[in-house]
């Protein structure tokens, strides 16, 4: 019988070092013998990738907050039908840039739909299926802005302003309290090397518990 593969997922708002952090968890499960599947939401397939154009665009501003989150979940309901879900099942790791946390945290905390109606859509698109691990890379809204705003020219979630962050950030934190057992909590507040031995410290600690 193949063992199922585990699902790490990576979350944060805007400037938090994703990107920085998915190369190292790649290379820290490489070398554990446990090579990825790295993907990413919204996106992760041909039409999950139209439909981030159309989330992260201009094209739409001002888009309606239900329209949003159930754009959200349509990228994820084929996310998971043609991708993580058969590598999963085949025995394969999965590595994740953002996952639903990332719905209860924007479109939950920053937009403020209901947590109970995000939910609805969770159990009927995932069927009770979640990360393994989740790494929340945690900073200071103003920091993370000043970041981004260094790395390009913002998105539509970027052109949002502090207090809608804070929201996020603190939406986060919650979903954290509320599951020690899955979230790993790295304060990317601070420098690079130290981001770094957090995040490979949780990296071990998790292949190990997993074997």
């Amino acid at each position: 019988m193949i063992e199922r593969g585990a699902f790490i997922t990576l979350e944060g708002i805007e400037g938090a070092g994703k990107s920085t952090c998915m190369a190292l968890v790649s290379r820290r499960l490489r070398e554990a013998g446990r090579a990825p599947l790295e993907t990413r939401e919204p996106g992760g397939t041909p039409l999950g990738e139209a439909l981030r154009e159309l989330l992260l665009g201009h094209r739409h501003d001002g888009m309606a907050t239900d329209t949003e989150l159930l754009l959200m979940f349509a990228a994820r309901a084929e996310h998971l039908q043609q991708k993580i879900l058969p590598a999963l099942e085949g025995g394969r790791w999965v590595l994740c840039d953002r996952f639903t946390d990332a719905t209860y945290a924007y479109q939950g905390g920053g937009r403020g739909i209901e947590h109970e109606r995000i939910g609805v859509l969770e159990q009927w698109v995932q069927r009770g299926l979640k990360p393994d691990l989740t790494l929340l890379l945690d900073l200071p809204p103003e920091v993370g802005l000043e970041r981004a705003g260094r790395r390009s020219a913002p998105d539509r979630f970027e052109k949002e302003q502090r207090p809608f962050f804070e929201r996020v950030r603190q939406a986060y934190l919650d979903l954290a309290a509320a599951e020690p057992g899955r979230f790993r909590v790295i304060d990317a507040a601070r420098p690079l090397e130290e981001v770094e031995r957090q995040v490979s410290g949780a990296v071990r600690e998790f292949v190990a518990a997993w074997n």
